[in-house]
């Protein structure tokens, strides 16, 4: 049975995944770990690595999470990386995210801004359900702040140019947060928050890769 790895996004815990069927798999949920004050995303995910003890295993990263998994590949033998709504380099990511980044916009937001959560919230992660929104707002919420200001820094700062060639990338080409960048496969009408309101989309796709 093949083994596989997971990461979710920024501080979001494994429930995200519960919506795909990954139930013909050995399923692996790698833990955020706390990082340190100026840790860079390199020797973050370096120390995460220490999670993985199969050979070879694949990798599913969410967002944030598929940003650390390109970086754990780095480190580790992979067989392949499946992204889900992230991106694989610094180019896959919007400029103006690089701006703010440079200009050290983010430095002068306070935390307590990033985990509020209203409609824009929602607008941003394309999703109208309540359930949906409740999961969201739950997830937000609990996210370590600490770790939240840290894992932003580092999605404004990443600097990633390496394009590794496992790569498989799953977007959404409604998604408002990471906006779409020539994919491996596209989801009509998918957001940020695809894997759990287009969870079938993305287990069709994930069945053919695993």
């Amino acid at each position: 049975m093949k083994e596989v790895y997971l990461l979710s996004g920024l501080g979001a815990d494994k429930r995200v995944f519960d919506f795909v069927d990954l139930s013909n798999y050995k399923v692996n949920y790698i833990s955020w770990i706390d990082p340190g004050k100026n840790e860079s995303i390199e020797d973050y995910s370096f120390r995460i690595s220490k999670q993985i003890f199969s050979v070879r295993p694949i990798l599913i990263g969410v967002s944030f999470g598929g940003m650390i998994a390109v970086e754990v590949g780095k480190h580790v033998e992979i067989d392949k990386i499946i992204l889900i709504s992230s991106a694989q380099s610094k180019q896959h990511l919007p400029y103006v995210y690089r701006l703010m980044g440079q200009l050290k916009l983010n430095k002068l937001v306070p935390i307590s801004l990033f985990k509020s959560v209203n409609f824009l919230t929602y607008w941003f992660f394309g999703i109208k359900d309540q359930t949906e929104k409740k999961l969201l707002k739950s997830i937000i919420e609990e996210t370590d702040s600490n770790f939240l200001r840290w894992a932003i820094d580092k999605i404004l700062n990443w600097n990633n140019i390496v394009e590794l060639n496992n790569i498989i990338s799953i977007h959404g080409t409604s998604d408002r947060i990471l906006p779409i960048q020539k994919p491996s496969y596209r989801i009509i009408r998918g957001g940020h928050f695809m894997i759990v309101n287009k969870a079938n989309e993305v287990s069709n796709i994930l069945k053919m890769h695993i």
